[in-house]
């Protein structure tokens, strides 16, 4: 196998964005974190929390320009109940509209403590079922360098935790369902 270092290489922002562009058929997103800190999520973040608001803001547009088209963008997160206040926000900020965008928004939830066999705790993007971006976090959830990982195993592995998350997941508009409007539960 493979050393991990050796296999991978830092990806710069632009060569990230450029991926999302080159793309031609379809992108999967595993995400594992249950807090994510993301700077152009702040302001919106804090009025949800201050007084249940929902904005929007330019990566609406920009996200919706991104999956709308030919290509299908498929994501799945794996979210331990109850949700974390990011979570809540997640789902009614960017899942909502992601999904109205046309993105397939799935979700797995599961307890604390338990965790689902063959899902790996790290998150990663998947490019036409051949590029694979590990996507580097830090504890707090702020992103590190993501790295193209070229590993050929590694890029089978993620294809295959793909097809099992997408499995076992439940798609969001049927998730939200057992919520309210801020996603608390029923």
């Amino acid at each position: 196998m493979t050393s991990p270092q050796a296999s991978a290489r830092p990806v710069s922002e632009a060569e990230f964005d450029q991926f999302f562009e080159d793309c031609r058929y379809t992108a999967f997103r595993l995400e594992t974190l249950q807090v994510y800190d993301v700077s152009y999520e702040e302001e919106a973040f804090r009025r949800f929390l201050t007084d249940g608001e929902v904005i929007t803001t330019s990566s609406h547009q920009e996200w919706a320009r991104i999956v709308g088209g030919r290509r299908r963008f498929h994501r799945v997160h794996v979210v331990v109940e109850p949700l974390t206040d990011y979570l809540r926000f997640e789902c009614v900020w960017a899942y909502r509209t992601n999904v109205k965008a046309g993105e397939d928004v799935n979700v797995l939830p599961v307890s604390e403590g338990s965790w689902p066999a063959g899902i790996p705790r790290s998150d990663y993007w998947l490019f036409d079922s051949e590029h694979l971006v590990r996507m580097n976090y830090a504890s707090d959830g702020t992103m590190l360098t993501p790295e193209l990982v070229t590993a050929p195993d590694e890029i089978v592995r993620a294809n295959v935790v793909r097809d099992r998350a997408l499995h076992l997941a439940t798609p969001f508009t049927e998730y939200e369902r057992h919520f309210d409007t801020d996603m608390r539960p029923l």
